[in-house]
């Protein structure tokens, strides 16, 4: 699954990655608190075989920054507009088996984490405000993985000293932090790997870090913008860094076994904790800063984007959200689509909105040429261009 749409915002590098320019977690009896993330019973989780699991939460989140608070306290990811509102989040999720016979996919839905946050941590904790947090994480060889990073890589990230002031170091370090504390977990099998997908966002600031194929798609007016790039081990720089390390590639699998080139887990293929490896579980960082244009985020696993390309997704998803502004809804129709076009993996689904209003309808302005093209179908078409340029 190759990434293809636009990439055209002014982007900065991030150290060792690349960068461009509800109100609780998913309701199963399954979710830990954050307080006993680092603790759980012995065994594996079971699998899980139900077909759909949907989760929807929806909360107006309108606090101001304090523009008076100490600037050490405020993450530096924060920019603040006045011109500008702040954005309202909003989120709904499905995941379905599908074809496989057990469902390996996890995900996570907070869309007001100051007041998640203030349940497990000190209340001096001082965080800005509006501030969601999503993530999907593609399981493999098991359930273990995506199970045991789902319910602690929040954890991780809230708990390193760069955090808040320097979030994208925490972010980084977290990823590798739950990665070995996962594979110290005796109880475990450490042989299942997940990917691991997750989107921060403070205010107006959104942090996406990736490690796998899932993928992150910006809704702009209807045109497609990825915010992660897909690892897969026939992609020209992954292969470069995995056959840097003594690795190979080999008919589009890392060392003939796996289908990505990043991934948390899969302990039988890495090495001693903190020895470069061909298959990493370091995240590639992407921070953007939405403007009212950005409408909505879809986040999905490779069951999606293996039969549907990122321009598709989000031509479906506002059409769905302009008739009902239901994002449950539209991640369950975008579900629904990737069954019909026959996808073979589980497929898991999240779509964040960024406002209460559904989005607007385009409106193209009159011109002396007559066209038969609609709004929707002429983002299709700039998004096509743009992948093959």
């Amino acid at each position: 699954m190759a990434a293809g749409a636009d990439l055209s915002s002014p982007y900065t590098v991030l150290e060792g990655s690349y960068k461009k320019g509800n109100a609780s977690a998913i309701k199963d009896e399954r979710t830990e608190s954050l307080s006993n993330f680092i603790q759980r019973s012995n065994g594996k989780p079971p699998r899980h075989i139900s077909v759909v699991r949907p989760c929807m939460s929806s909360v107006r989140l309108s606090a101001m920054i304090d523009t008076d608070a100490d600037a050490g306290s405020i993450c530096n990811m924060l920019h603040s507009d006045g011109n500008v509102p702040l954005p309202t989040f909003r989120s709904g999720s499905c995941a379905e088996r599908g074809p496989r016979q057990y469902m390996e996919d996890e995900h996570i839905c907070i869309d007001n984490l100051h007041d998640h946050l203030l349940k497990y941590q000190d209340a001096s904790l001082d965080l800005p405000s509006p501030g969601a947090f999503y993530g999907v994480f593609d399981g493999h060889g098991g359930i273990d993985a995506a199970y045991f990073v789902r319910n602690r890589i929040l954890k991780f990230i809230v708990q390193d000293p760069h955090f808040p002031l320097c979030v994208e170091k925490a972010v980084h370090s977290a990823f590798v932090k739950v990665d070995y504390a996962f594979a110290d977990d005796s109880s475990l099998d450490i042989s299942s790997g997940t990917t691991a997908l997750i989107a921060l966002s403070f205010g107006r600031e959104m942090l996406v870090a990736n490690a796998g194929d899932c993928r992150a798609v910006l809704g702009r007016r209807g045109r497609a913008i990825e915010l992660s790039r897909d690892h897969k081990p026939n992609c020209t720089s992954e292969k470069l860094r995995i056959e840097g390390l003594g690795g190979v590639v080999y008919d589009g699998y890392l060392n003939g076994q796996l289908s990505v080139a990043r991934a948390l887990g899969d302990w039988h293929m890495k090495g001693q904790k903190g020895s470069a490896c061909p298959l990493s579980a370091e995240p590639e960082l992407q921070e953007t800063i939405l403007t009212e244009e950005d409408e909505f985020l879809i986040l999905g696993c490779d069951g999606l984007w293996d039969v549907m390309s990122s321009q598709c997704a989000v031509t479906i998803a506002r059409k769905e959200l302009m008739l009902h502004n239901d994002p449950e809804r539209c991640s369950r129709e975008l579900v629904r689509e990737a069954l019909k076009r026959n996808t073979c993996d589980n497929l898991t689904v999240i779509v964040v909105c960024f406002s209460p209003d559904p989005p607007r309808q385009i409106e193209i302005p009159p011109s002396r040429v007559g066209r038969s093209i609609s709004a929707e179908g002429l983002n299709l078409l700039k998004g096509v261009l743009d992948h093959r340029s």
